[in-house]
């Protein structure tokens, strides 16, 4: 099928726009794999939905005229085999020959029958939807005209409601002693699992239409291509939803009040199992029935009851997360489950990196890959995200708790648990006791206790690993089944959660009986840690606001996860990786809550092939894709990708070359080189250079200037400096100074003041000055670096300072390029880890300088302050948008007056 001449789109679309959606579908069409690079600002999403949403259109059409080819043909042939039939009946050769014919017809049959039925589901869905959206127009125009007359319309009505029932009472529970706490019986060591029971996910579904899975890294990004969708030609019709976890789209409040996400999906699980249980126990007369029903409602979720009618509502419109939540109060119907409920009518699904690429969350979600479109959307970190998504860390502190936890749930429940289950609780405690003796700690003490050996860092194979930690033989896979089949996390962290005040670490030889005898010294640790949260929570366990989230701390604390074990869980998992794919990085120091064991990725082609196999074609998009090679070698050969499925796509930008000024300067006003390596970066001319470029700048470019520094530490360090030597002085004169904080919940607070400013200069005009605007210090790989936009005036001038090359002595990345070198073969005299080396530091580069240009009528320039961008390599690794117009300039006086030019030009023409 070719290409059509016109897409639908909103408005007439760009040239490069036009080109993107036909090289869209064309590579939908034939199946393949597709990198496309489109700059922020080009109209990128819009593009994708277009041509996409074209594209499975024309396939619908193409497959509803199929069916009806088939059906048709099933009456022809059905005629035309009874003349075969009445003319050929005297010479029946053999048996074997009729057997041949019944066995077409059946098949036929079969084929005609399932046709028919999935054209009767089509239909009879398009009607319900139709009349859903009938009658939400109806409820909109009633409501607009009650607004206007004065009366209070449904949805007030609605809301007012919700607001006088916003707490629901959390039901009784008359079940037997912590009789969900106890862990499920496990019986099989099948490797099939045929006689396990199915996951309380599973359901019998409908089956799947073709459609499109899109992804993106944030709920916000996503959030945002829905509104797209909305806008755009196909918002009417196209039948959208947007997946989220728990945390996002639960609105139970009760269980919201958690505030872990870890608590949330536990509690929500415990509620559906409790309800399931209830539900499952015997039979009896009408009156017995009515009191089970009532009460497997009140030990279950409320909101899990209208989830068939909020579905269809959520095919019905296009929504977003908020609007789908909102949509699920109105109905007290659980969005989660209601959305994932949607998936198999569904055309468009948009759901978060997680849930697409980690294999266990996308099949207990539903998502469905055969046949089916997959588009990645801001894939420039794909590598790293499915590494990252895949490599997991757990302290020494979580293996204490673990530890300690487990010990007393297995002494508790000891007389209740199955042989078999106690075996397995065994073999994971001493699984456990050697993580811990690995790190210098001693089972069953305080993880603040000194350990035992020298403080080190050191890595090792996955062999290697268990070999040292006498764990060779044990079967992990065998561990990681029943982990999965029995739930223990889950009733673990029940546990923990219901006795947190009884639950204490004893040794081994403090352990007496089944409440043991006197509290060892972890006891005391634990409890005072339970003091200080309840001390936090003002004396009690539960808080009516969920406790904050810190961001980047590693371990969580009790109060926030009651049980490590999902951690442990996922390490023990990672863990059945080939030797060959994955190393352990063992962080032994002074203390086991200051230690930890960490499983590092190494081929995160083993994840993608899964997806590059069954999904029908796979679209990677992003602003900035460059180097494509990495792409391709790193995750789709190493797939097993055929060159010849790849195709490639890049476009320039819509700005007119005028609007753009990309300048790589290689020395400073003094005429001293300038060169930000690691040798020459502290250097106190290099630093008196900076703040004279800066200074300069300062004085020449109207609005917001933004410097993106390699690390926190050296943007520290030259604030510090600038503010000693009076150079943070003279850059206030001119712009005020903002710094990006290092806490991400401080991000839009300093964003919002550096706006203001800006906007506050520009209201003034001449009655600010001096004040022109306003100077922000950044960090590449940080915050503002990636997902922030300073468009207009927020980001006249970007300026990066030297070339942001990672730790070369991080024995992560050291591991990384050995194993890229052994694996990959070398180009052009370098090794494939000193390439990837490179793109590193290229790539964090690309998406700071990125964020300077957002639209058509943007402007701005950009100030590559490092001789080190002369190099022709390090020019080639840029955006083709940015080196196809950059001025290489080694003198800071022409530098300047280009500048100068440049924005005179821009004040002229306005």
């Amino acid at each position: 099928m070719e290409p059509p001449q016109e897409f639908p789109f909103p408005f007439e679309p760009y040239d490069i726009q036009k080109g993107f959606m036909t090289k869209l579908y064309q590579t939908l069409e034939e199946g393949k794999v597709g990198i496309f690079e489109s700059p922020t600002g080009t109209g990128k999403s819009l593009s994708l939905i277009c041509g996409a949403l074209k594209w499975l259109q024309d396939h619908e059409d193409r497959q509803k005229r199929e069916v009806e080819e088939i059906l048709e043909g099933a009456g022809r042939s059905s005629s035309a085999e009874q003349n075969n039939k009445d003319s050929k009946e005297a010479n029946i050769p053999a048996a074997p020959d009729w057997v041949q014919q019944f066995a077409k017809k059946r098949e036929a049959e079969e084929r005609t029958l399932k046709s028919r039925e999935e054209q009767e589901a089509k239909v009879k869905r398009e009607a319900r939807l139709e009349e859903i959206r009938k009658t939400n127009r109806a409820k909109f125009f009633s409501n607009k005209r009650k607004r206007k007359e004065g009366e209070k319309s449904e949805e007030d009505e609605e809301e007012f409601t919700m607001m006088k029932d916003e707490t629901l009472p959390d039901g009784p529970t008359d079940k037997g002693e912590d009789e969900e706490l106890i862990v499920d019986d496990y019986k099989s060591d099948e490797e099939d699992g045929s006689k396990q029971t199915r996951s309380e996910d599973d359901k019998e579904e409908e089956v799947h239409i073709t459609k499109i899975y899109y992804c993106s890294r944030t709920h916000s990004q996503l959030a945002q291509f829905v509104r797209e969708v909305q806008k755009s030609p196909f918002g009417k019709d196209v039948r959208v939803v947007s997946l989220g976890s728990r945390q996002n789209l639960c609105i139970n409040d009760s269980v919201r009040k958690l505030g872990s996400t870890n608590l949330i999906n536990d509690r929500c699980l415990e509620m559906q199992n409790k309800k399931k249980k209830e539900e499952s126990r015997g039979k009896g007369d009408d009156a017995d029935r009515q009191q089970k029903r009532r009460r497997s409602q009140a030990v279950g979720c409320p909101f899990h009851q209208h989830i068939p009618t909020y579905s269809d509502e959520v095919l019905a419109e296009v929504r977003d997360i908020e609007q789908l939540v909102l949509k699920g109060r109105k109905m007290d119907a659980c969005p989660y489950y209601g959305t994932r409920y949607s998936i198999p009518a569904a055309q468009l699904v948009a759901l978060p990196y997680n849930t697409l690429l980690h294999k266990h969350t996308r099949e207990v979600t539903g998502i469905k890959l055969e046949g089916n479109v997959v588009i990645i959307d801001e894939a420039h970190n794909l590598v790293d995200t499915i590494t990252g998504i895949h490599s997991v860390e757990i302290t020494g502190g979580q293996i204490a708790r673990a530890y300690s936890q487990l010990t007393q749930y297995a002494q508790r429940y000891k007389s209740r648990l199955l042989a078999k289950n106690l075996r397995y609780i065994k073999q994971i405690l001493h699984v456990l006791k050697h993580f811990i003796m690995c790190l210098g700690g001693k089972a069953g003490q305080s993880p603040e206790e000194p350990s035992i050996g020298v403080p080190k860092v050191h890595l090792q194979t996955i062999n290697d690993f268990l070999f040292t930690a006498g764990m060779d033989n044990i079967n992990l896979f065998k561990i990681q089944r029943y982990c999965e089949k029995s739930h223990i996390s889950r009733k673990l962290n029940g546990f923990v959660e219901k006795y947190q005040p009884s639950v204490t670490l004893h040794t081994a030889k403090d352990t007496k009986a089944d409440t043991g005898g006197g509290a060892s010294s972890v006891s005391k640790f634990l409890q005072q840690i339970k003091q200080g949260n309840m001390q936090q929570t003002g004396g009690t366990q539960q808080s009516d606001t969920p406790p904050p989230s810190s961001a980047g701390s590693q371990e969580e604390t009790p109060h926030q996860s009651s049980s490590p074990f999902m951690h442990i869980e996922a390490f023990l998992l990672a863990l059945t990786n080939a030797d060959k794919d994955g190393r352990v990085v063992i962080n032994k120091q002074a203390r086991l809550s200051q230690s930890s064991l960490r499983f590092l990725l190494l081929n995160p082609a083993l994840h993608f092939m899964d997806i590059v196999q069954q999904a029908r074609a796979v679209i990677m998009a992003g602003g900035t894709m460059q180097p494509v090679s990495e792409f391709k070698e790193h995750l789709l050969f190493a797939a097993g990708v055929k060159p010849q499925r790849i195709t490639e796509f890049s476009c320039g930008h819509v700005i007119p070359a005028c609007n753009l000024l990309p300048v790589a300067l290689g020395s400073g006003p003094a005429g001293g080189a300038v060169e930000f390596s690691y040798e020459h970066r502290n250097k106190e001319h290099t630093m008196v250079e900076l703040g004279r470029v800066l200074v300069n700048l300062c004085n020449l470019v109207p609005a917001g200037v933004c410097v993106f520094f390699p690390s926190y530490e050296y943007e520290r360090q030259v604030y510090k400096f600038f503010e000693d030597s009076g150079v943070l002085k003279r850059l206030a004169v001119r712009k005020q100074v903002f710094r990006e904080p290092k806490k991400a919940s401080q991000v839009d607070q300093v964003l919002s003041d550096y706006s203001k400013c800006i906007q506050r200069c520009k209201t003034l005009g001449h009655k600010a000055m001096p004040l022109t605007g306003a100077l922000l210090f950044s960090v590449v790989g940080g915050k503002m670096s990636e997902g922030i936009n300073f468009s207009d005036d927020l980001g006249r001038c970007v300026v990066m300072v030297g070339l942001p090359y990672p730790n070369i002595k991080s024995p992560e990345l050291k591991e990384k390029m050995d194993y890229l070198d052994a694996t990959l073969p070398h180009h052009s005299g370098k090794s494939p880890g000193q390439i990837h080396y490179e793109n590193l530091c290229m790539k964090a580069v690309n998406q700071s300088i990125g964020r300077a240009i957002r639209h058509k009528d943007d402007y701005a320039t950009i100030l590559l302050l490092d001789r080190r961008y002369f190099r022709p390599n390090i020019c080639a690794a840029l955006p083709d948008w940015i080196s196809s117009h950059l001025q290489t300039i080694s003198k800071f006086g022409d530098a300047f007056g280009t500048i100068r030019k440049f924005f005179m030009a821009k004040k002229a023409d306005r």
